[in-house]
């Protein structure tokens, strides 16, 4: 089990986790209602733990029950429903009744053994060492061509930007989002896919909402700023010149991080975790916060659609006490995180008021105007209604606006109209909440 606090037995197993636990592994407050529903639903059948594992049959709308099965070690999950999401609800579901002891210690079945066995197997394989390189004369070559397809692509790029300013962006609207997918599709060939995100940000700006236009040409000038910087990167600075490579699509392999990357020592506290699920790809990002040095650092995991993201390494509101390997860059932040001791508990977090914290954003853009997305704690602020949407309000009146559409219910509940600190991801569009406190209480939104 990969937990620092070991597993001896059925007990300890079992006293290593708790609902809070069991419901921060879950991608959203939907599925958090949806896995408390499913949990006392009665519709479970055939339950059963051992220290590795806690399966069970839950009935749906088919004719067969659906069969799920988590892998305590990691956690895995395993369920034959349709959900795309992991965990489902049915695991969510599972692993509340089994922390409230209506699972009980029972022998694997062969479905669940078939599973599990497989699961270790694959766990005794011998990888291959993090940046090794099989043949270093054919990965330079590769580079090399990587690097001319990149800087073509983005010599295109720059001549049809200078093209839109000569012509001026009248017309555009007729014409931008088809001309700018193609654009798109062009940066993947060129083997650029920060440039084609960033085009492709552009283009899902074209006739939303009022002041498009505003958004659209602040993405374009974006996109002009990396071109540009592209073709000076032999003048920045190194950590700047990094951050550019970073941008364009340049990925920094996990060796050169763990032997070269600025380290650092402390407790961090998670401030909380956004799981965006798609299709294709699953991204979470876990943003932490240092005890004594106050850096920040950011986590990210990835998992092919369908996959399980790998454990978080505390819950929200935790210490993690160990190293941050920093990647490279202007504005340090993603990090691979080595840990040195159990999780913690930690105590409410200190915070800043709505314009200290937005300063905090724009010192940010100063060093990486590429910028998207900076954690904030917002000290003593209450939720709001700004508008359509919410907003939360500091003691002098200022106010940072959620994301349009979040959900505030949640956050209200814990408020119930009293102050409350609240750590949030920001981006332009708005805050979206992470995790708020009641007293020194983290709760998850």
């Amino acid at each position: 089990m990969a937990c620092f606090g070991g597993v001896g037995c059925w007990e300890g197993c079992v006293g290593l986790w708790d609902v809070e636990r069991v419901l921060g592994l879950a991608s959203d407050a939907a599925s958090v209602k949806a896995g408390r529903g499913v949990a006392g639903s009665g519709k479970w059948t055939g339950s059963g733990a051992t220290e590795r594992a806690v399966w069970g049959l839950c009935r749906g709308s088919g004719k067969e029950p659906y069969q799920c099965v988590v892998d305590l070690g990691g956690p895995a999950y395993k369920c034959s429903c349709p959900s795309r999401k992991f965990p489902c609800k049915h695991a969510l579901g599972l692993m509340l009744r089994w922390v409230n002891g209506e699972v009980q210690p029972a022998d694997e079945p062969d479905w669940v053994r078939a599973w599990m066995d497989q699961r270790d197997q694959r766990a005794e394989r011998p990888e291959r060492k993090p940046g090794e390189v099989v043949d270093p004369i054919a990965a330079q070559q590769r580079a090399a061509r990587r690097a001319d397809r990149v800087s073509a692509g983005l010599a295109e790029l720059a001549s049809w930007l200078d093209d839109q300013v000569r012509q001026g962006l009248g017309a555009f609207d007729q014409r931008a989002y088809s001309e700018l997918s193609r654009l798109a599709a062009r940066m993947v060939d060129a083997q650029a896919p920060g440039v084609a995100g960033a085009v492709r940000r552009a283009a899902a700006a074209v006739g939303r909402g009022h002041d498009w236009p505003g958004e659209l040409l602040e993405e374009l000038a974006l996109i002009h700023l990396i071109v540009s910087a592209h073709g000076r990167l032999a003048e920045l600075p190194p950590s700047l010149a990094d951050t550019v490579q970073s941008r364009i699509g340049w990925t920094t392999e996990t060796a050169r991080v763990l032997a070269e990357g600025e380290k650092l020592e402390d407790d961090w506290l998670m401030l909380g975790r956004v799981i965006e699920p798609d299709e294709h790809l699953t991204v979470r990002r876990v943003w932490l916060r240092g005890a004594t040095t106050g850096r920040l650092g950011l986590l990210l995991t990835f998992a092919a659609g369908g996959r399980p993201l790998d454990p978080l390494p505390a819950r929200p509101g935790e210490y993690v006490p160990g190293a941050l390997s920093f990647y490279p860059g202007a504005l340090p932040m993603r990090a691979l995180l080595t840990q040195s001791a159990p999780r913690e508990p930690a105590p409410r977090p200190n915070g800043l008021n709505a314009r200290q914290a937005l300063a905090a954003y724009v010192e940010s853009l100063a060093a990486d105007p590429w910028n998207e997305r900076w954690p904030l704690v917002l000290q003593d602020v209450r939720p709001a209604r700004h508008g359509e949407g919410w907003a939360l309000v500091d003691g002098s009146g200022a106010a940072l606006e959620l994301l349009p559409g979040w959900d505030a219910m949640r956050l209200l509940a814990v408020s119930a109209g009293d102050p409350i600190t609240v750590a949030g991801e920001w981006n332009r569009a708005g805050l979206r909440p992470m995790t708020c406190w009641q007293g020194d209480r983290a709760v998850t939104l």
